[in-house]
Protein backbone atom coordinates (compact mmCIF):
# COMPACT_ATOMS: atom_id res chain seq x y z
CA UNK A 1 0.00 0.00 0.00
CA UNK A 2 1.25 3.53 -1.05
CA UNK A 3 1.29 6.66 1.76
CA UNK A 4 -1.71 7.26 3.74
CA UNK A 5 -2.95 10.67 2.79
CA UNK A 6 -1.55 13.75 4.50
CA UNK A 7 -3.65 17.25 5.08
CA UNK A 8 -1.59 20.51 5.62
CA UNK A 9 -2.59 23.10 7.94
CA UNK A 10 -3.33 26.96 6.40
CA UNK A 11 -0.22 27.67 8.53
CA UNK A 12 1.50 24.80 6.94
CA UNK A 13 0.84 25.86 3.59
CA UNK A 14 1.19 29.39 4.16
CA UNK A 15 4.46 28.79 5.59
CA UNK A 16 5.45 26.70 2.30
CA UNK A 17 3.93 29.27 -0.19
CA UNK A 18 5.70 32.02 1.42
CA UNK A 19 8.77 30.15 1.26
CA UNK A 20 8.31 29.70 -2.45
CA UNK A 21 7.24 33.13 -3.43
CA UNK A 22 10.73 34.83 -1.80
CA UNK A 23 12.52 32.27 -4.24
CA UNK A 24 15.32 31.97 -1.85
CA UNK A 25 15.28 28.08 -2.41
CA UNK A 26 14.48 26.47 -5.80
CA UNK A 27 10.93 24.92 -5.61
CA UNK A 28 12.60 21.54 -5.58
CA UNK A 29 14.78 22.35 -2.35
CA UNK A 30 11.63 23.69 -0.62
CA UNK A 31 9.25 20.24 -1.74
CA UNK A 32 12.85 18.00 -0.24
CA UNK A 33 12.69 20.35 3.02
CA UNK A 34 8.97 19.55 3.49
CA UNK A 35 8.00 16.83 2.34
CA UNK A 36 6.23 17.30 -0.74
CA UNK A 37 5.71 17.77 -4.73
CA UNK A 38 7.20 20.37 -6.77
CA UNK A 39 3.70 20.92 -7.81
CA UNK A 40 2.09 21.03 -4.59
CA UNK A 41 4.00 24.19 -3.86
CA UNK A 42 2.84 25.48 -7.22
CA UNK A 43 -0.54 25.22 -6.27
CA UNK A 44 -0.24 26.68 -3.04
CA UNK A 45 2.41 29.31 -4.53
CA UNK A 46 -0.73 30.65 -6.60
Amino acid sequence: MGRAHRTFSTQQKSQIALEAIRERKTLSEIAQQHDVYPTQIKVCKK
